[in-house]
């Protein structure tokens, strides 16, 4: 059966035109083109529900919300590569420190169960505070003496550390 010249010229330009539309799309991000900026401990290739993962662990670990470490643009929306405000850098240190305690003391071993043994994580220390001395109740523990000298030990009889002079500087 002949080609009709027409039905070729036709069928060969919308080929043109699908490939010319389909090189001129944007490319699908992949999981390793994320587009996020300023990642400066958590894996650059990080997926975004990786991210999202640990974003909201820290922030449960915390008993905090994204504003705690993120700054609000001129936009008023969220700015999460700013490093504008000290927590988030704080974040970073204490997520460098955790994984350092792991690295040092744990070695990542796992037990029976495919679990990490002794895995430190932000919970571990802050149990939903964001400042682990305000931490009120641990299961029970009588933890009076866990911040230094309590009433009888070197502090005024009201347990108050801030009425206690600063050490001398050397």
């Amino acid at each position: 059966m002949p080609i009709n010249k027409k039905t070729l010229i036709i069928t060969s330009l919308m080929a043109v035109v699908a490939f010319s539309a389909m090189t001129a799309m944007k490319p699908i991000q992949d999981d390793h083109d994320n587009g996020f900026k300023n990642l400066k401990v958590l894996p650059k290739k990080i997926k975004h529900e990786q991210l999202h993962q640990v974003m909201d662990d820290w922030a449960h670990a915390l008993g905090v919300h994204c504003n705690f470490c993120h700054a609000r643009g001129a936009d008023g929306k969220m700015d999460f590569a700013s490093d504008e405000k000290p927590e988030k850098n704080m974040a970073r240190e204490m997520y460098k420190m955790a994984a350092s305690i792991n690295k040092k003391y744990f070695k990542g071993e796992k037990d029976s169960t495919d679990m990490v043994i002794g895995d430190i994580k932000c919970i571990t220390c802050h149990r939903g505070s964001p400042h682990p001395d305000e931490v009120k109740d641990m299961g029970g523990m009588d933890h009076g003496n866990m911040h230094g000298p309590g009433p009888g030990m070197g502090m005024p009889p009201n347990g108050k550390r801030d009425s206690v002079p600063p050490p001398p500087h050397n």
